[in-house]
């Protein structure tokens, strides 16, 4: 599971905040000075009112110190303000400590104290704190592995719509971790994710939809969800949809498009746990010079840029060679 910086714009003082916000005068000057690019002069405004205690300001302070803003880049000393700032209950400081401490970034990995600020912001209802606080429940890192309490924070996070939340139920119905396995409900999840555009996800549903697993079996359901991953450059699901050309599931079969996909797949994936160098090696023992040609050709019209869908059906519309039957 990656972590990464919680990266929200600026702190800013809302309309309704208490008399301190208004009496820090300079706030919305140092803001300014940030959307224009004068960081030192951001960093100096926002230090005065980080100093007189307002943990908005602190959270910047440390923001700016993280990114090397208006300074050198001193990660140290952005711990220092998330601390003032985390102590204040300021949610994003809360969040990046959680992260830091989770990933060693500037300080010693300690997954303890990173569910400790997980926690904080998880209790204030944050969704992406929620997240984080399954997955150490999951995977018992700083806290017991306990699969039901995991399930409760995912489902706090996934209720407010986060995708890696919606994926992660989904996974455990599927498995039965903390649950009753259950694949209706395991779809259920896995597709509010991938309607968020979730490849991973997307490709899990492919899956099930195949296999007939929570749901009829469907390959045209199962095609649908393979093209939206692998049109991500998802490698799974490169080759999953290679199989399905292979097969002729739900299209005409097509050597030269499933070599093509195969291709694609392990020109991304090159690990040995990636089966698409092995399936295109087996397809191609099938293909003649001109099959194998055409397939090269296709190969490198899916690889262009933004490209992949197109490249696909315009070649299944249009075949550059006759494919022999098998």
């Amino acid at each position: 599971m990656r972590f990464r910086l919680h990266t929200l714009g600026l702190a800013v003082c809302l309309g309704f905040a208490m008399a301190p916000c208004a009496a820090l005068a300079g706030f919305d000057e140092a803001v300014a000075a940030h959307d224009k690019k004068d960081y030192a002069t951001a960093l100096r405004e926002f230090k005065k009112l980080a100093t007189a205690g307002d943990p908005n300001a602190q959270f910047n302070v440390g923001l700016m110190y993280a990114n090397g803003q208006g300074t050198a880049q001193n990660i140290k000393e952005a711990l220092k303000w998330y601390h003032l700032a985390a102590n204040q209950n300021d949610i994003s400081a809360q969040i990046n400590l959680g992260i830091m401490y989770a990933t060693g970034q500037g300080v010693e990995l300690d997954y303890k104290e990173a569910a400790k600020w997980y926690r904080m912001a998880a209790d204030q209802g944050v969704a992406s704190a929620q997240f984080h606080m399954g997955v150490m429940h999951a995977s018992g890192q700083g806290v017991p592995q306990n699969y039901e309490e995991a399930i409760k924070w995912y489902r706090l996070s996934a209720a407010q719509g986060e995708a890696g939340a919606q994926s992660n139920l989904g996974y455990m119905y599927s498995k039965g971790q903390g649950v009753q396995q259950d694949h209706k409900e395991a779809i259920k999840w896995y597709s509010l994710a991938a309607n968020q555009g979730h490849a991973i996800v997307q490709n899990n549903l492919g899956n099930m939809h195949k296999a007939g697993q929570g749901t009829p079996q469907d390959f045209k359901e199962a095609m649908k969800w393979y093209r939206l991953a692998a049109n991500q450059s998802n490698a799974k699901a490169q080759t999953n949809l290679g199989l399905m050309y292979e097969n002729g599931q739900s299209v005409a079969a097509s050597r030269v498009i499933a070599y093509a996909l195969f291709n694609v797949s392990a020109a991304g994936d090159a690990s040995n746990e990636n089966p698409a160098a092995s399936h295109r090696n087996r397809v191609a023992q099938a293909m003649p010079p001109a099959e194998i040609d055409a397939a090269q050709d296709l190969t490198r019209e899916l690889l262009k840029q933004g490209y992949f869908l197109t490249a696909l059906d315009n070649y299944a519309k249009n075949p550059a060679v006759k494919e022999a039957p098998k």
